[in-house]
């Protein structure tokens, strides 16, 4: 059980920050590069952006899809819950819990703006047959190594202003980081009960 509470506190705490920076930006920043906040010269910034759709802004090309999204991401988070559970209980190598916490937590903050922003928030597109599900993720976080507008005689990307790395928040931190400990727990495995 204690083992279980230390986990649960990292989790609520990145949730809690994940949500506490989203409502922040949203309440206090104007949306795209006019209200950019240089944090670091021009390197790190909070640019408020809005993503319709999955990790960077793909989309899967049908109606319903932010429906579906929205729904594994739910489900994505009530099993990866069951298996840090799981794994707390069969006492699995703390790397490899606190990889599968850092996940969690990152999915529970993305999927509460899936779920709930577009109706609390009104941020679901104008084009969305419903508010419920089809939040849009809120992003601030910005390296800019290089941005600017794209030559209008690109495919694509033409007359569009684009930047080298994608915006992203919190959450995404914490799923990319859970990612790179989980790897590093089972690159220990044979050290290790995973």
């Amino acid at each position: 059980m204690k083992q279980f509470v230390k986990y649960f506190f990292i989790i609520s705490l990145i949730v809690l920050a994940d949500q506490a920076s989203k409502l922040w930006v949203y309440t206090h920043m104007e949306m795209g590069t006019d209200g950019q906040i240089n944090l670091l010269g021009n390197i790190l910034k909070l640019t408020y952006t809005l993503n319709p759709a999955m990790a960077f802004s793909m989309h899967l090309g049908f109606k319903y899809e932010k429906v579906l999204i929205t729904t594994f991401r739910v489900l994505a988070s009530l099993y990866i819950f069951w298996y840090i559970i799981q794994s707390i209980r069969r006492k699995a190598a703390a790397p490899w819990i606190l990889g599968w916490s850092l996940i969690l937590a990152g999915a529970i903050g993305n999927s509460i703006d899936s779920v709930f922003y577009g109706v609390y928030l009104n941020n679901a597109p104008t084009d969305a047959p419903m508010k419920w599900l089809y939040g849009q993720v809120i992003d601030m976080l910005h390296i800019d190594l290089w941005s600017g507008i794209m030559p209008s005689w690109l495919p694509i990307w033409g007359g569009y202003y684009v930047y080298c790395l994608p915006i992203f928040n919190i959450a995404d931190v914490a799923v990319s980081a859970g990612l790179v400990v989980v790897l590093y727990a089972f690159h220990l495995k044979d050290d290790a009960n995973l």
